[in-house]
């Protein structure tokens, strides 16, 4: 083999390579029973066309590449935020180790998060053994300062009971009676990540505050409380600060894993890391409001915060793109009295400048796009303000309200009418729209790029190049450590559009003496 230690290759070109392809050719011959390649090709073009696409959206029962994850990821997500927190799933060890391969893969981290190994015997007879076994060891093991607990399939379909696992553990001594276990149900089988994070956001707040509430008052402590849902670009958490401490501004990010999710290489491993203290937690219900930057995404979570802490969680949209983080910036001034300095008002005004330089490459071109709603109505509303066009929109993870709402506004607006929003409809849908009504871009995660090739390998004139935006990111390397929020989120935001343009423009144009028909260095 041609893989000698002199000359290591990776994967490519390595299977490039006479002998590979050999092996590879064998395989497929006698270990396959592989259609022609004639077949392959007239399946893959009957799939591209609108009889398909209508049969396509017949689909009831069956999900083909989901545009989701399941509830634990985002429970585990909220677990990471809290300072000393362990998080611990109930349930088999293999869910487990895709939550961890899943962040692992996105934050190129590792993730502390343990499991009590649920197998057969627990699903018959209830896992409640495991849990005791589980919460002694990871406590004995790791010395947290609270564990974190929530749940998959196998213990939700057989109903266990995790505040009563939970206390008894403690009833047993398995953990000590005042080791904090902030605990939520979250089934895989309903819902989605972002529902998983706003359970286990409820029921930390729940866990800390429900019964402790006496001597509270709204105000009292002069701060202001952000949550921002289930966020994975760990500089929207850093940005976020930065403007409420360039306006003076005190405040609690309840929930912020941005440390523990990109501790630095210096030799010394960081079990936890930063992270939103108890004593935060339970001064919480003293701020002056509770800000939600997902407020699709947080129903529990509010609902909670209005009813037990009497907070009025002022209604926001997430604050992506110039308009919506004025409204955001102008709505903790009024909150807190403190006012809007001229650091934002310069920074603002780049932004706008920014937009400005680039809205001739941007006005006019159709982006379709997909991922969680509170993320998706954000990205419209800042292609809307960049003369940009949504054409599909899709979210797996949204409900009917939801569309309706977002295609009433994208009505409203020149640059939103031939927008189409899809409601639970999956990335199989989404590729069929691409090829029957195809956009100039796609935005999505990283799993957009097998739309991509598809769409690629009809021929070069029906590619719809990717943009990489949103969660997970697995294909590229630091995006996660980017800002789409305020608006230094914004100025991130355009660049990495209108050089998706650019690029794309340079692909077009690249035939020496045949396409490069102008002086481009300039543009």
């Amino acid at each position: 083999m041609s893989q000698i230690a002199e000359h290591i290759k990776p994967c490519y070109p390595l299977f490039m390579e006479p002998e590979y392809r050999d092996v590879l050719s064998r395989k497929a011959t006698e270990c396959e029973e592989k259609p022609t390649q004639e077949t392959l090709e007239e399946k893959f073009l009957w799939t591209t066309s609108q009889e398909y696409k209508d049969l396509n959206f017949q689909r009831e029962a069956l999900t083909i590449n989901p545009a989701k994850a399941c509830q634990p990821l985002g429970s585990l997500l909220c677990s990471l935020g809290f300072k000393g927190s362990l998080p611990y799933i109930h349930g088999s060890q293999g869910c487990v180790a895709y939550f961890r391969t899943y962040f692992n893969r996105h934050f190129k981290e590792p993730i502390a998060c343990v499991s009590d190994s649920m197998t057969e015997d627990a699903a018959v007879f209830g896992g409640h053994k495991n849990m005791h076994a589980g919460l002694q060891n990871a406590n004995s093991l790791y010395k947290p300062e609270m564990i974190s607990v929530s749940t998959t399939c196998m213990a939700e379909v057989i109903g266990d009971d995790l505040n009563a696992f939970i206390n008894n553990a403690k009833k047993d001594g398995m953990i000590p009676n005042d080791l904090p276990t902030p605990f939520a149900h979250t089934p895989s089988f309903v819902g989605s990540h972002v529902t998983g994070y706003d359970s286990m956001m409820e029921g930390t707040l729940r866990y800390f505050t429900l019964n402790d509430m006496a001597g509270k008052a709204v105000g009292s402590n002069g701060k202001v409380n952000i949550i921002t849902g289930f966020e994975t670009y760990l500089g929207n958490f850093r940005v976020l600060g930065r403007m409420m401490r360039e306006m003076g501004v005190d405040y609690t990010l309840l929930s912020d894993p941005s440390e523990i999710l990109d501790t630095p290489a210096d030799g010394k491993y960081r079990m936890y890391a930063g992270g939103t203290s108890i004593e935060e937690v339970k001064d919480a219900p003293n701020a002056i409001d509770t800000l939600l930057l997902q407020p699709f995404g947080l129903t529990k979570t509010k609902k909670f915060v209005e009813e037990t802490w009497s907070h009025p969680c002022t209604r926001l949209n997430p604050p992506m793109g110039l308009a919506w983080t004025d409204e955001f910036l102008m709505r903790v001034s009024e909150l807190t009295g403190k006012g809007i300095p001229e650091s934002l008002e310069l920074e603002r005004g780049r932004l706008v400048d920014m937009m400005g330089d680039s809205h001739a490459w941007l006005h006019g071109k159709t982006f379709s796009l997909y991922g969680d709603p509170d993320f998706v109505e954000g990205m419209c509303h800042f292609l809307l303000e960049l003369g940009a066009e949504p054409k599909h929109v899709l979210s797996h993870n949204a409900n009917k309200r939801w569309g309706k709402r977002l295609a009433k506004a994208l009505e409203e607006n020149p640059y939103g009418r031939q927008a189409q929003v899809f409601v639970d409809k999956d990335l199989w849908h989404l590729r069929s729209l691409l090829f029957t009504d195809k956009p100039d871009f796609l935005i999505g995660n990283s799993y957009g790029k097998f739309i991509q090739r598809d769409t690629f390998h009809k021929g070069p004139k029906h590619e719809v190049p990717l943009i990489r935006i949103g969660f997970p990111i697995f294909d590229r390397h630091h995006l996660h450590r980017s800002t789409t929020l305020g608006y230094e989120g914004a100025m991130t935001i355009v660049t990495t559009l209108v050089n998706a343009v650019m690029e794309k423009l340079d692909r077009d144009t690249i035939q020496y003496g045949v396409t490069d028909y102008n002086y481009d260095l300039v543009r």
